[in-house]
């Protein structure tokens, strides 16, 4: 009889239908049952010995909740028995509905729970008993995680464990994933969470990753690029991890019509076996980036998500440097000016954020110019192994493209159809603010409001230095630092200035944001506890 492994996640969901992912112990048919006879069927599709399904929803009524179940060959897995969690629900939007988004990013795995928590509460786990307790309590529309989902190069002591037992730690990679057996550990580690299974089982999520889904730094520079394709075990963790991320992460951020239309989904499914055809995609995404997109975008009625991949999509030459492909580049600008006026909001996902520390932001541009060789051979050298130790490598350091995005982001948000906010939602540095723009020679700038919204982590460690580096780089003696460093570099000005209108924060923590019409609310709450979600910050984003 067919188990069923993990999940269910509910990904997608809009007025009438949805997807649910799953993986079950052996292959099978897996199904969604809904009271009022909505539901939908998929086979199971494997890939290295392991048994997926992304199952269509279809029939659902708009703005209902509408409880499900789920069927594995015909008996039932979900609820699991005795469940102390809500009955799973599939909630769609009714016409005119605000729009509530939930994101962050940067989770380890909570530890089980009678084991002391060495990095304080889980806010995914927090998130979920409020709602599991409080079934009528405010609750996301759609949760967004932006990125280190799972951490392959950090791992826990127990999955440390299995590494040991299954093929030793003396050997590269050591206690760290090498392949897709391990890195479906990272999964069941993070999503067999008793509270964050139900609360992926009951509220839409999109994804995208970061570095730690795949090592720390990636892609930071061509240099590292060819250090890493040197050693013995880096080809099997790149292509796991773009398999395993595929499988968990990437499927389910696509509509049902995109599915239906993915050669690869097809491909992956019309063969008893779907792990020679995704090793073969695997090879083609890491040898020629940019034939494949990671990036996607969603509407949540008059809301527009774009969500953008900065770590895959990058190119690396120093020569040429950039954070998106030309194509890359291309998608983004058409999905961000497609149609105007029929948006509210434009939302732009990026795990690493566009506007930094102003000292942050200078060190990196000034650490590019080195790297390119403006002061020499010696500062070049210098710069790729200051690069690599101090992680430089937002859009700061890709000048060119922090400058392309400025001028899409002013000119999405002007004109009579401009939305009312464009917002650009990341995480990654491992504290929580929100800073401004200023657009120079006194035009004001876009008509809409311009935010960039940072928000991490979910769950893990704030080092003091990151508590004390950050605090700083905010302020005017690191801003006045930052100049010295650019006019080293000879850099130019960059095409905008901002300045800091919330936090610092440090905590493990969560952003929502509240769309309605042509407003926008700000919220931030930090676990306190398990269950307890305190704001510490609540603000109207709209002019």
């Amino acid at each position: 009889m067919a188990g069923l492994r993990l999940g269910p996640l509910l990904r997608y969901a809009d007025a009438s239908s949805a997807t649910v992912w799953v993986e079950a112990s052996r292959p099978c048919a897996a199904e969604v049952r809904c009271p009022d006879g909505a539901g939908g069927t998929a086979r199971t599709f494997q890939v290295a010995g392991h048994h997926y399904a992304l199952i269509p929803v279809t029939g659902l009524t708009p703005g209902t909740d509408t409880a499900y179940e789920v069927f594995l060959d015909g008996t039932r897995v979900w609820p699991l028995p005795d469940s102390r969690f809500p009955p799973s629900v599939i909630r769609t939007p009714g016409g005119g509905d605000a729009v509530r988004v939930t994101f962050g990013s940067c989770r380890w795995a909570a530890p089980p729970a009678d084991t002391d928590d060495p990095v304080g509460p889980d806010a995914l786990d927090s998130l979920a008993a409020r709602l599991a307790a409080d079934p009528g309590a405010e609750r996301p529309d759609v949760l967004l995680l932006l990125g280190d989902q799972v951490y392959a190069d950090e791992v826990s002591d127990a999955v440390k464990e299995r590494i040991r037992v299954r093929r030793g730690l003396a050997d590269a990679p050591g206690a760290e994933v090498a392949d897709f057996e391990e890195y479906t550990w990272l999964y069941y580690e993070s999503w067999l969470d008793p509270e964050v299974r139900w609360l992926l089982s009951t509220v839409p999520s999109c994804m995208i990753f970061d570095d730690h889904d795949v090592i720390d730094d990636w892609n930071t520079s061509a240099a590292w690029l060819t250090d890493m394709r040197a050693t013995p075990w880096w080809r099997e963790r790149i292509l796991s991890g773009l398999m395993s991320y595929w499988v968990h992460q990437h499927l389910g951020n696509l509509s049902p019509a995109e599915l239906t239309a993915d050669p690869l989904y097809a491909a992956v499914r019309a063969t008893p076996d779907g792990t020679d055809v995704l090793r073969a995609f695997a090879c083609r995404a890491d040898g020629e980036p940019a034939s494949v997109r990671w990036s996607y975008r969603r509407d949540f009625g008059r809301v527009r998500l774009l969500m953008v991949d900065t770590r895959a999509a990058r190119v690396l030459d120093e020569g040429g440097r950039a954070m998106l492909d030309p194509g890359e580049a291309e998608w983004l600008r058409a999905q961000a000016l497609e149609d105007p006026g029929s948006y509210d909001h434009l939302l732009i996902g990026t795990s690493l954020p566009w506007l930094l520390p102003h000292l942050v932001h200078d060190a990196e541009r000034w650490n590019a110019a080195l790297c390119r060789g403006e002061r020499g051979a010696r500062w070049a050298r210098f710069g790729e192994r200051l690069r690599r130790a101090a992680d430089l490598e937002h859009w700061a350091a890709f000048p060119d493209s922090f400058a392309a995005l400025t001028e899409l982001i002013a000119e999405a948000g002007s004109g009579a159809d401009a939305p009312a906010t464009v917002l650009v939602l990341s995480g990654d540095v491992h504290h929580a603010y929100v800073a401004e723009p200023r657009w120079p020679g006194g035009t004001g700038g876009p008509d809409a409001r311009v935010l960039q919204l940072t928000c991490s982590p979910v769950h893990n460690s704030i080092p003091l230095s990151i508590r004390v580096g950050f605090r700083f780089g905010w302020s005017a003696a690191a801003r006045a630092l930052g100049r010295r460093f650019a006019g080293h570099g000879g850099c130019p000005r960059p095409p905008v200035d901002w300045r800091r209108t919330g936090g610092p924060w440090f905590g493990n923590q969560l952003m929502s944001l509240t769309l309605h019409g042509r407003s926008a609310r700000l919220r931030l709450e930090q676990a306190r506890g398990k269950g307890v979600l305190t704001t510490v910050e609540e603000s109207d984003l709209t002019r």
